[in-house]
């Protein structure tokens, strides 16, 4: 998955390439693109940060300013899609190029499905419905957002960062009160996300950040360090600078991080363990809104369940054979799976060393996949890549990994996260490739670089906007990919890697519609996934509470890449052995994130470009 600021209205060759030799957009449409794109950045400062764009484009001066994350922030968030949709209505679609149409449609699908999910003011929308939980609020992003991507070059960044610290205390009590309003109006998280025994759920980990020594706290040290390679402050300042830090840390975060572990620690007597939305008033209508904006499809919660039942059927039956043909014929395939887990050859130790060396063989399997693109793209993407390990403050409640992209002038390269709180049950040595695949190459990193690196599409396609059954479809499409082009061949084990994890995603569909439209316990859940996977259960247990607080994004995944796989394969059958899949690969990752009917529409373009089959 990708977890970033890139995507800011949710929910990163041969032929005919339409973005890559479009012309620039109509001046009407332009301009209105450009100020929907300065809207969205004005209201998003960290996500301005990320991309290191300009004050100009971002709508005015941003590096010391955070995101209002007030109930009147979340209003005015939404006014900027309602004056945006709006605008777009008033300009004639018919009047305009090829190119410009499907702009049109990928700008106001988007706009359309988050207004759709904003509807509902409850936390985030329809998709992420409170306010803090175990995987939301500020506290999981925050500090490590400052920590790794706020620079400090200079005296005048070095404030901004405080003045940032500062502004982080403000985000945190807007939050508080926010959770007060919606428990107010019965909207109130599952009790395990809130608390979970003493190391899960959103009040252990706000504890943890608490616990460090204000010295070695990561808004603290990092700044230290940061200021540490500044020339042109001196050595009495960056010691008064780093003491304001402190003080501001002291003084103001760490009480608003009690307010709010207070805050959370009342709502706890009146929360359930009812784990779906349906308990919510509309609690159905948001799960279908939130559906339709993950999914970029009309497909019901029903339709959805089945595709993923029939999935974990058909692919728990390909681990049988390779499980079988290697030995490992007792049991049931989660059982063979958790024994092959449980191999010394396959684990790495819970120590630094062994979290070293997983680190170093995850990077060398994306050089080994990387070395192969040229065989089956026309265009490759330029960023770099870091592996970085999760931040240890949030490890407890964040999934298994994530992707973060680079930004835009190249000042930092993308990055996948990995949680490495406790490699030796959670990450056997055979299930690492396909992650590597999935948020790496030729997976998010590949296809969001790619996206940004276009040079034609507009700034809000190339950098703003993003959907899931897209850019998710695309990750386990890279999945596939990479078995498809022998990175299996020798590794049998990988290949059981690999069908674990397409599993995992198919019973995805089977869970979250169960948690949200068929009333599933979180139990439930658990076993389900459990029996269909074979993964450790603290694996299954993150992974389910983590549908309980995204309703249906977990969904976008495998419907995603069954679309992807289905466009490919007819476009395969319509063009014969004149099929090219430099020229589909292209054409998918070059018109960057667009929904799954857009991006069909564009593969049966660019197949109308080619000659049909050989006779």
């Amino acid at each position: 998955m990708f977890m970033s600021r890139r995507t800011v209205l949710t929910g990163t060759a041969a032929g005919l390439v339409l973005a890559a030799c479009a012309r620039p957009a109509g001046p009407e449409l332009s301009a209105l693109l450009e100020r929907i794109s300065t809207d969205i950045l004005r209201e998003a400062p960290e996500y301005a940060t990320s991309l290191a764009v300009s004050e100009e484009q971002a709508g005015g001066r941003y590096m010391d300013r955070l995101s209002d994350a007030s109930k009147e922030g979340f209003l005015r968030g939404r006014a900027v899609g309602e004056r945006a949709i709006a605008d777009l209505r008033r300009i004639n679609r018919d009047t305009l190029s090829a190119q410009d149409q499907v702009t049109y449609d990928v700008v106001s699908t988007a706009i359309e499905n988050n207004l759709a999910t904003a509807a509902f003011a409850f936390g985030g929308g329809a998709g992420a419905p409170y306010v803090v939980t175990q995987l939301t609020g500020s506290y999981t992003g925050t500090p490590d957002f400052l920590a790794s991507q706020h620079q400090v070059t200079n005296r005048e960044l070095a404030d901004a960062y405080l003045t940032r610290m500062s502004a982080y205390a403000r985000v945190l009590d807007q939050e508080t009160v926010r959770m007060g309003e919606d428990a107010a109006a019965g909207v109130i998280p599952p009790s395990f996300c809130i608390q979970r025994g003493d190391n899960a759920g959103a009040i252990p980990q706000l504890r943890s950040f608490t616990t460090t020594a204000p010295a070695q706290n990561v808004l603290v040290a990092s700044f230290a360090q940061k200021l540490a390679s500044v020339a042109d402050i001196a050595e009495a300042d960056k010691a008064t600078l780093t003491q304001r830090a402190q003080a501001i840390l002291t003084d103001e975060i760490l009480p608003a991080y009690q307010r709010q572990i207070d805050a959370l620690t009342g709502l706890l007597p009146r929360a359930t363990t009812d784990a779906g939305i349906w308990k919510l008033a509309q609690g159905e209508e948001m799960y279908a809104a939130s559906l339709r904006n993950q999914t970029t499809t009309t497909m019901s919660a029903d339709e959805i369940h089945t595709m993923g039942v029939e999935l974990v059927t058909s692919i728990n039956a390909e681990m049988d054979t390779i499980l079988k043909a290697n030995g490992l014929t007792r049991g049931t395939v989660a059982e063979r799976v958790q024994a092959l887990a449980r191999r010394p050859d396959q684990i790495y130790p819970s120590t630094e060393a062994g979290r070293t060396r997983l680190l170093a063989d995850l990077n060398a399997q994306v050089e080994a996949i990387k070395a192969r693109m040229p065989e089956y793209f026309g265009t490759l993407a330029r960023a770099q890549l870091e592996i970085k390990r999760i931040p240890e403050f949030t490890q407890a409640g964040a999934p298994g990994g994530y992707y973060q992209s680079a930004a835009l002038d190249g000042s930092r390269p993308g990055a996948y996260y990995i949680n490495l709180r406790d490699p030796a049950t959670e990450w056997p040595k055979f299930t690492l490739p396909t992650l590597s695949y999935h948020e790496g190459v030729p997976g998010h990193h590949w296809q969001i670089s790619i996206q940004q690196e276009a040079g034609a599409l507009p700034f809000i396609r190339s950098a703003l906007l993003g959907f899931n059954a897209y850019a998710e479809g695309w990750g386990l499409y890279a999945e596939q990919l990479a078995d498809e082009i022998g990175m299996y061949a020798t590794d049998p084990f990988g290949k059981v890697g690999y069908l674990q994890s397409a599993a995992f995603r198919a019973s995805r569909l089977v869970v979250d519609t169960g948690i949200h439209a068929k009333r599933w316990t979180r139990e439930q859940a658990i076993a389900s996934m459990v029996a269909a996977t074979g993964d450790q259960e603290s694996n299954i247990v993150t992974e389910v509470e983590r549908y309980c607080v995204w309703p249906g994004q977990a969904c976008g995944y495998m419907v995603g890449r069954q679309a992807i796989v289905k466009m490919r394969e007819d476009a395969r059958t319509a063009l014969g052995a004149n099929f090219d899949v430099k020229g589909f690969h292209d054409t998918i990752l070059t018109n960057g994130s667009t929904p799954l009917s857009v991006a069909e529409s564009l593969v049966q373009q660019w197949v109308a470009t080619v000659s049909g089959p050989a006779r």
